[in-house]
């Protein structure tokens, strides 16, 4: 809890628990926004309220009560011993029930979408200059006209090194 805090999430707990449980827990986790004997419906409800202010919502559940909240949810985690129908409403499964997963899977999401950033861009850069040169941009101008085999061989290139890029996700610290 306290990391997601320290990265700017605001926490909230719902839960159906009656107000003494959920007090007790929210204090020894340390969430400063809590409801408690709250029914599923109210838990979409209440995921909604969040959106309609322009929050980003992101629901961790792991029962059949949070999965409308969680099909509501702009991000939606179920937690691995939840019930099934968590997680198959759920974006995203952990294969754990620990909370300290989470963090780690929106640190290992953040890692992915830049990863993805990278590969276009190259490819991008790759495609504005390649083509151009490979359709003969150039051979107006000084004669050059680029051999089909290196071209061949600089587009597997690029697809090498997209593939790689990728796999700096497996050996990055998380």
């Amino acid at each position: 809890i306290r990391q997601l805090r320290n990265n700017g999430i605001e926490v909230y707990m719902l839960t159906g628990d009656n107000q003494e449980t959920a007090a007790a827990i929210a204090r020894e986790a340390g969430i400063g926004h809590f409801k408690a004997e709250v029914l599923p419906a109210d838990k979409a409800a209440f995921v909604q309220q969040l959106q309609q202010k322009g929050k980003v919502v992101a629901m961790v559940g792991d029962g059949i009560n949070d999965s409308h909240a969680l099909a509501q949810a702009d991000v939606s985690i179920a937690m691995g011993k939840g019930s099934d129908i968590a997680m198959d409403v759920a974006k995203m499964t952990l294969i754990t029930s620990d909370l300290k997963s989470i963090p780690a899977a929106f640190r290992l999401s953040r890692k992915t979408v830049n990863a993805i950033r990278q590969n276009l861009f190259w490819a991008f850069i790759y495609n504005i200059i390649g083509i151009p040169i490979a359709a003969g941009l150039l051979y107006p101008f000084n004669g050059f006209l680029l051999d089909p085999m290196i071209a061949g061989a600089a587009m597997a290139l690029s697809s090498v090194s997209v593939v790689a890029n990728s796999l700096r996700l497996k050996w990055s610290k998380i």
